[in-house]
């Protein structure tokens, strides 16, 4: 069979090694493995690049992915529908395997109801894609993020500061989360849990008069900057949105750090991680998790069972319907909890 894979959405350590891990899988098998040049751009616009052995030799490490990407949807443009169905039925794809986040998911599961013979690989640095536990890239980011906290506690106890830290996450703060568990932060602040300013000054006053001379805060880029009045604002880069309407977010931790500079009388200075924590080589883990997804990617494709995501449950590499993946995961606010009991 003649199997086509893509990268949609963002980049993200680890996507070269899905690819590998479909084309390897699939070729040991007999069958043929194409790529398609930037997402799903390339299926519409039949932009394609044979993967044999040789062309994905040594991609195991490196960050990016080889078949570049792009945000295209083809329910988006008047015709894209009508081009990707000519050039899976014209050029002869038995299946399609798609790696993305939510939103490529998403396009996904309705390519497969429109009749396309579809398959999902899900991947977000965010961990927010739903009905898996765990996504690649994520545990890369974290450790990025990790080693930032580590290094930035040294500069904050030389100089009895208060340091924001600005991690990714839009709707979820999964990475905030556990890099702020590993890193030992002080205040963690995520969207899905609303924690005003005046909460997170109290607590550094506080922790302070104990003789803690600094303060660590991770803050989700999507966290609103919330206060004891009730008010509640989402901070953003710009007024601008991204191509399908998104806001540009970015910018909270200078706004809390401003707020906790005023309410505590602490110099208080914000590093943001942005793009750095999506780039690079992938951690181990980020690899063997993504050859695992790659793999089951390419048995579905084989075996025909179209419309499903791989998807890992536990220790078990498996798959669920693209019609259950909606939405977007929220962070279990046990490990919030537990991060809490270290606060201070």
């Amino acid at each position: 069979m003649k199997i086509g894979v893509l990268t949609a959405g963002g980049d993200c350590p680890g996507l070269n090694a899905v690819i590998r891990a479909v084309t390897r899988k699939s070729l040991a098998g007999g069958h043929e493995v194409v790529g398609l040049w930037r997402g799903y751009a390339g299926l519409a616009e039949r932009t394609y690049v044979p993967l044999d052995m040789r062309s994905v030799s040594g991609i195991l490490p490196l960050g990016g992915t080889i078949l570049s990407t792009s945000s295209y949807d083809p329910y988006r443009h008047d015709d894209g529908l009508a081009s990707v169905r000519a050039a899976v039925a014209e050029d002869g794809f038995d299946a399609v395997v798609a790696i993305g986040g939510e939103h490529t998911m998403s396009i996904t599961r309705r390519l497969h109801e429109d009749g396309l013979p579809m398959i999902g690989v899900p991947k977000t640095i965010d961990n927010d894609v739903p009905c898996t536990d765990f996504t690649f890239g994520f545990d890369t980011a974290v450790q990025i993020a990790t080693d930032a906290i580590d290094r930035l506690h040294t500069t904050a106890a030389s100089h009895d500061r208060v340091m924001v830290i600005e991690v990714m996450g839009r709707n979820t703060g999964w990475i905030a989360v556990f890099s702020g568990i590993a890193g030992g932060a002080d205040a963690i602040v995520i969207p899905e849990l609303e924690l005003t300013v005046e909460e997170i000054g109290d607590a550094i006053n506080a922790r302070h008069h104990r003789g803690k001379s600094f303060s660590i805060v991770v803050v989700a880029e999507g966290a609103e900057l919330a206060f004891a009045s009730g008010e509640k604002r989402q901070v953003r880069a710009s007024s601008e949105t991204d191509q399908y309407g998104y806001p540009r977010l970015g910018g909270i931790g200078q706004a809390l750090a401003r707020e906790i500079e005023q309410r505590t009388g602490f110099e208080t200075r914000v590093t943001t991680l942005g793009h750095v924590q999506r780039g690079g080589t992938p951690t181990a883990t980020d690899r063997v998790l993504a050859t695992r997804y790659g793999v089951k990617a390419a048995e579905l494709a084989i075996a025909g069972e179209f419309g499903r995501m791989a998807a890992l449950h536990g220790s078990e590499m498996t798959s669920v319907a693209l019609a259950e993946v909606q939405g977007v995961k929220q962070v279990d606010l046990g490990y919030l909890r537990l991060a809490s009991t270290f606060f201070g």
